[in-house]
């Protein structure tokens, strides 16, 4: 059976942990794709430039099968496998952490540094507000004018968000589905002939 909705969070977060003189900064950030990793890492190591280390992990996907834990230059395991685990503890994915650290003069060790970057991110983990999403699936719709407000109609019905319009010769629409309610919705666009829907785009 396939999962219909999943967790994330909501919004950026910040929170601080220290220890002997190092300083751990976490941020916590929605995330979609790999690619907005660089998006929010590359300021973070411009704002923090004087700081040693930019450790970072996380998690993509419904089924979270996407993740990475950099330990960026400190002892292997130390960083990244404590950020993620964390991720994995609170049972969210779309996330990225980033704990940046000052060091204090101090060597606090690998269990130290476990730690710390464990509690950096759980703190900000904390404050962040958790909330549940709906797995959704892209479908694109192709009908004439007329039976437009009737494609539209069933869409809200069905908790549709229509993401793009095309409206020339005939109404093409992308529309994002929750996976909960495709079935029921594909069903009820297809009992009116005039409503074409394909799952693969290739109106």
């Amino acid at each position: 059976m396939s999962v219909a909705t999943y967790q994330t969070i909501n919004a950026p977060v910040q929170a601080e942990f220290k220890d002997k003189g190092s300083r751990f900064i976490a941020y916590a950030f929605p995330i979609q794709t790999v690619g907005e990793v660089k998006k929010y890492l590359d300021p973070l190591k411009e704002e923090h430039h004087k700081a040693r280390h930019w450790c970072y992990a996380y998690r993509l996907g419904v089924e979270g099968t996407q993740f990475r834990a950099n330990d960026d230059g400190e002892p292997s395991g130390s960083a990244g496998r404590p950020i993620l685990g964390q991720i994995d503890s609170v049972g969210v994915t779309d996330v990225l952490v980033v704990v940046v650290r000052y060091f204090g003069g101090t060597l606090l060790g690998v269990p130290g540094l476990i730690h710390a970057y464990k509690t950096a991110t759980a703190e900000a983990l904390s404050i962040a507000e958790v909330i549940e999403k709906n797995v959704e699936k892209t479908v694109w719709v192709k009908c004439e004018y007329p039976v437009l407000n009737d494609v539209i109609r069933i869409a809200k019905q069905h908790r549709a968000e229509i993401v793009h319009q095309d409206l020339q010769l005939d109404c093409r629409l992308t529309v994002k589905l929750p996976l909960a309610d495709y079935e029921s919705c594909v069903a009820a666009w297809r009992q009116t002939r005039q409503i074409e829907v394909d799952t693969e785009q290739s109106f």
